[in-house]
């Protein structure tokens, strides 16, 4: 185990746990905890044995915001700052090689609604709360909330969410599409790791052309996606993954991946 002052970075295998440690503050993000979780995406990043990592709060919160007591007295220039060091860090995670699992325990608010967005999908608790509700602060939503909220749940509800500041629990997530799914809170960790488990016992390089094609198809139009689609799909065709795939399919056995 990483222990950084504001994040734990665990390994299971080959599946990584990085949580957002800040209990007492609700796991608000500062910059000094956005510099933590920068720091760990690029150990996992660097982890040739992590395949998967699931990102998750400790205590009631995931994260329950951007620190307001942080931000009260930042100007125009430091705020956008501020904006843009979690729009980098969220970038990263977003754009991380590897699959990127939410698992959301407790509120996800502002930042940290942003946080959950920016990974693959969610997997929520019961008990998760979900907004963005930094007009009633007198700010938007500053680490993609604009940009990734619409992509997921639609532009009218997007809207509606942000002008509205209303934070919705659960299952009125899972009805939006904002997560994939809803368990119990004491099964969270578990359902997620083996979803987790899932992914990694797949082969590694189509996962993560699978997570590229996808991430660049929908920043273009469709015939663009496609073509680079097609050429990901020519380089499987490459790997040592697609003949085992393919000869342990044919052979009516289970697969062993290599990553090659």
């Amino acid at each position: 185990m990483v222990e950084l002052a504001n994040v734990l970075l665990e390994k299971e295998g080959n599946i990584a746990v990085l949580t957002v440690n800040r209990p007492k503050a609700l796991n608000a993000l500062n910059a000094d905890t956005l510099n933590d979780i920068d720091k760990a995406v690029d150990m996992v990043a660097a982890d040739a044995e992590v395949d998967v990592l699931i990102i998750t709060g400790a205590g009631k919160a995931f994260v329950a915001g951007a620190d307001i007591t942080f931000m009260q007295p930042l100007n125009a220039m430091e705020g956008r700052a501020f904006g843009m060091l979690g729009q980098r860090v969220f970038r990263k995670i977003e754009t991380l090689d590897k699959p990127v699992i939410a698992a959301v325990n407790g509120f996800a608010l502002g930042g940290g609604c942003e946080l959950a967005m920016c990974c693959d999908f969610r997997i929520a608790s019961d008990a998760a709360k979900f907004g963005q509700p930094e007009v009633g602060l007198g700010i938007t939503p500053g680490y993609g909330g604009t940009q990734r909220l619409p992509r997921l749940v639609g532009e009218g509800m997007a809207k509606e969410l942000c002008y509205t500041a209303d934070i919705i629990d659960a299952n009125e997530a899972l009805r939006i599409g904002l997560v994939n799914h809803v368990v119990p809170a004491d099964e969270l960790m578990d359902y997620a790791k083996k979803v987790a488990k899932k992914i990694a016992s797949k082969g590694q390089i189509a996962v993560r052309f699978c997570k590229k094609a996808i991430n660049e198809g929908m920043q273009t139009d469709i015939d663009r996606g496609m073509t680079f689609e097609a050429d990901l799909f020519g380089l499987c065709f490459a790997t040592e993954d697609q003949k085992e795939g393919m000869k342990a399919f044919i052979d009516k056995r289970k697969p062993e991946f290599k990553g090659k």
